[in-house]
């Protein structure tokens, strides 16, 4: 069975049942690309829970792979990225022999995003806290940047959507004046509600802001052969570069 959209349609693997990201991501797609979106329910955030997911996310690969679709995105930094940069290809790699479907994750999209506004030092904010950080931090430094730091806001894992984006764009503006250098903002996550401060934290820093749901619409239209830019999320969908 196919399912099809006039522009492609590609089947994304949400990490969480929380609701946001999903529809910030459709509302920000261009027409004509369809999604089909399945899901894996973390609902604790841990890196055992991570690290246990590889299972679950490739029986939802198989079934979007079974409808067809034209890309595959796993979503969820953090269960590929404890398999680094080489180790996460890998799993990629043999997911598209197998299945005969390009697939690109989400951190995939995030160092191509990082890569394509010239990055080389970066500053990371996450809502996780302690040494799984130092994970995300390793992935980054693997695939060739300098990692400024990668700190957290502590908060429990349910309730990161309950966020204010004021209160992360204050944690993000400090973290930038304490760790000199950066050239570009990292955002890890797409649980917390914070696409309204991307144009404020880039115009204010004067610094690019990857954030997981602009870099995934980049990175999907890219592959789509989709070119349109999307006004109002900062300057990787902007200017499409």
């Amino acid at each position: 069975m196919a399912y099809t959209s006039w522009r492609g349609t590609v089947g994304v693997v949400k990490p969480t049942m929380r609701p946001g990201s999903l529809e910030e991501f459709i509302r920000m797609m261009p027409e004509g690309i369809g999604i089909i979106p399945l899901f894996i329910g973390f609902q604790r955030g841990t890196a055992d829970e991570f690290q246990q997911a590889m299972k679950a996310y490739e029986e939802r690969v198989a079934q979007l792979a079974g409808y067809g679709v034209d890309l595959i995105h796993p979503e969820g930094a953090p269960p590929f990225m404890f398999q680094g940069v080489k180790g996460e290809r890998r799993t990629i790699r043999a997911w598209e022999r197998k299945y005969k479907i390009p697939m690109v994750t989400a951190g995939q999209t995030q160092i191509e995003a990082l890569k394509a506004l010239k990055a080389r030092k970066i500053l990371g904010v996450t809502y996780f806290t302690g040494k799984i950080n130092q994970t995300f931090a390793r992935y980054f430094v693997e695939a060739g940047f300098e990692v400024l730091a990668m700190e957290g806001i502590p908060v429990d894992f349910e309730d990161v959507g309950k966020l204010a984006g004021q209160e992360v764009y204050a944690h993000t503006r400090n973290l930038f004046l304490k760790h000199k250098g950066a050239d570009a903002i990292y955002m890890l996550g797409s649980g917390w509600r914070t696409l309204d401060i991307i144009e404020l934290l880039e115009q204010d820093l004067q610094v690019p802001v990857v954030h997981p749901v602009p870099a995934r619409v980049w990175a999907i239209q890219k592959r789509l052969h989709v070119n349109e830019s999307v006004m109002g999320y900062g300057r990787l969908l902007e200017e499409m570069v």
